[in-house]
């Protein structure tokens, strides 16, 4: 079976205090607003209203947390760079995120999303370098590349990978298409290399358990 399919929400958050225990690895999705995040998670995923899909904020104000059958959680992240968004709201987002994504403990790498036409704004180098301190990996997923040519989505892929070179092994890249359900193993074969690299201690879910029955008394 698919690794994220049959995913079932949890808990959405707000703020850093609402976040539920570190139970289970989790693996966090992050993007540009409209570079194509909730498409890929609801294509990976394979549910059409698991992720909320709009042009304009609204669920993805929230850390949303989506529990997969292997006990780990897909966590989503607001979407950030809207620029319609007040001063306000956006340094609220920031903080969020950058709280999340810094001392999350049972965090084991980020999936980041970015346009394939517009890859590598200010905004996503920000992303990457919020992250790269944790020492955890990262995995790019080039979105919407059935917009491009053949041609195009390779020079472009070739372009990311060889400037993000100097990051080492930390960071991996990938064209994805959710119209077209292109990349969906290549995606999964990353995050579940990064499962399987993760020893699982008392407080986490191993494959297979549940919540329920990890705090039923013995």
């Amino acid at each position: 079976m698919s690794l994220f399919k049959n995913a079932s929400f949890e808990i959405s958050i707000a703020k850093p205090g609402g976040l539920p225990p570190p139970i289970g690895a989790e693996i966090a999705f992050a993007g540009r607003s409209n570079a194509g995040k909730s498409s890929a998670i609801n294509t990976l995923t394979d549910h059409n209203r698991l992720a909320f899909v709009s042009k304009t904020p609204g669920r993805t104000q929230l850390i949303n947390f989506f529990r997969l059958q292997c006990g780990a959680a897909l966590v989503d992240l607001p979407g950030y760079g809207y620029a319609e968004v007040p001063e306000k709201v956006r340094l609220q987002w920031q903080a969020l995120l950058e709280r999340y994504l810094r001392t999350r403990e049972n965090l084991i790498g980020l999936v980041v999303i970015m346009d394939s036409r517009h890859p590598l704004k200010p905004l996503d180098r920000q992303m990457l370098d919020w992250f790269a301190p944790t020492g955890r990996p990262m995995h790019i997923l080039l979105t919407k590349s059935d917009k491009l040519s053949r041609g195009e989505a390779q020079k472009t892929l070739l372009e990311v990978r060889r400037e993000l070179a100097a990051r080492g092994g930390q960071v991996t890249v990938q064209l994805f298409s959710s119209l077209k359900k292109q990349g969906m193993e290549e995606v999964e074969q990353t995050v579940s290399g990064w499962l399987a690299s993760q020893p699982f201690s008392e407080t986490e879910i191993a494959p297979g358990e549940t919540n329920e029955k990890k705090h039923t008394p013995g």
